[in-house]
Formats: C-alpha cells, sequence, structure tokens
C-alpha cells in the first residue's frame, strides 16, 4: 500500500493554521513539526543565556531585546523557525514586511545572534538551522549543547559537554569550541564575560 506524502504548506498557510494550543510549532521544508516540550534543564540553560545577553546589551546600551516568541522565515525555503534565543536589532524591525503582524523576520540585519540549545532533535541545530542562518547571512550563531548530545565528531569522544559559536566569515560559518571555565569569545559582545561551564552549571 502506497502512504500519501503529507501536503507542504507555505509560510502563510503555515501562519494561518498555527493554533493557540500552549505548543510550539515550527516549518521545515514545508513541513508542519511540533516541537517536543523541553526539559526542566534545558529551559534553565536557555534562561540563563537570554540573561546573559541581556545584561551585556543592556550595559552597552545596544537598540536589541528579546522576544518571547518569534519566528525566523529562511528566504530561500519554507521554513520558519522559533530559536530558543533570538536577539533582534530594533532599528531594522521597520524594514521586516512581516514582523507587526507575525512576529517574523526573514533579514539578517534583524538578528545579530541566534542561540540553539540543543535537545533530542541534535541533527536540526547542527545540520538543517546552521545550513539555513548561514545562507541567510546570520553573523552569529551559537549551538549550546550543554548535554552532550551532539556526533562525536563535533564534540569529541567520549563526549563533552560544548558550546558552538558560529562566526560568518567571507558567507561561512566558522565553528570555535568551548568547553570547562574556557571563556566564550562572541564577535558581537567582545566583552562578555562567561564561560562555557557557566552555561553547564545552569542546567543543575
Amino acid at each position: 500500500m502506497t502512504q500519501s506524502l503529507p501536503k507542504l504548506l507555505t509560510f502563510d498557510e503555515f501562519i494561518e493554521w498555527y493554533p493557540n494550543d500552549g505548543k510550539r510549532y515550527e516549518l521545515r521544508n514545508g513541513v508542519n513539526f511540533e516541537m517536543p516540550p523541553p526539559s526542566g534543564e534545558h529551559e534553565k540553560v536557555v534562561g540563563f543565556i537570554a540573561r546573559k545577553l541581556t545584561v551585556e546589551f543592556d550595559r552597552l546600551n545596544r537598540p536589541y531585546t528579546i522576544p518571547k516568541t518569534a519566528f525566523v522565515k529562511t528566504p530561500n525555503a519554507e521554513s520558519a523557525y522559533s530559536p530558543d534565543v533570538l536577539l533582534l536589532n530594533l532599528d531594522n524591525l521597520s524594514n521586516e514586511p512581516l514582523f507587526q503582524k507575525q512576529s517574523t523576520v526573514s533579514q539578517a540585519a534583524s538578528v545579530p545572534l541566534v542561540v540553539a540549545v540543543v535537545s533530542t532533535n541534535w541533527r536540526d541545530d547542527y545540520y538543517n538551522k546552521f545550513a539555513d542562518y548561514e545562507e541567510m547571512g546570520i553573523p552569529e550563531y551559537w549551538i549550546a549543547d550543554y548535554a552532550a548530545l551532539g556526533a562525536r565528531k563535533f564534540i569529541g569522544n567520549p563526549k563533552q559537554p560544548t558550546i558552538f559559536v558560529c562566526s560568518l566569515v567571507d558567507g561561512e560559518y566558522q565553528m570555535t569550541p568551548f568547553q570547562g571555565n574556557t571563556a566564550i569569545q562572541s564577535p558581537t559582545f567582545p566583552q562578555l564575560n562567561l564561560t562555557a561551564q557557566q552555561i553547564f552549571d545552569a542546567a543543575k
């Protein structure tokens, strides 16, 4: 028996369908994907990173904000991601046609930095989102693998909790790993006082 493939959704269809049921969904290459409920450890890490970044951009008086919920729409594919931590540049939001009504950005100038806190679907963070954010030209992308869930080719054998800072250089991401008490080097926030271990400890 031949199984029919699911109907691919456009971004507009996805937004029109999106239910108010307390769950989180993403659109991935036209396929609606229900995101699994986050663990308490995951949420503590998300909150800790968001707090540290907020303190830093407030100290520097940058025109940034971190929304509770917002989508990043990829320009060349029908995908819309809901990042764990999304840093928005308020000065560019007036150029975003979808932001006012749909809380959606699609321009790299609106996103100085985006963070994925890795969960069981780690391949999405290391492969799909990595490629899409790189293609969009988002200048900085963090992969916060606090539970060491990623592949050994990324985080070593035995696996080690790792923070990757992916910096856009000549249109390609350069991945720099940070482990233990190594201070994280962020191009967006060069004076950020934060170590990888502090992020790992936030999960406890």
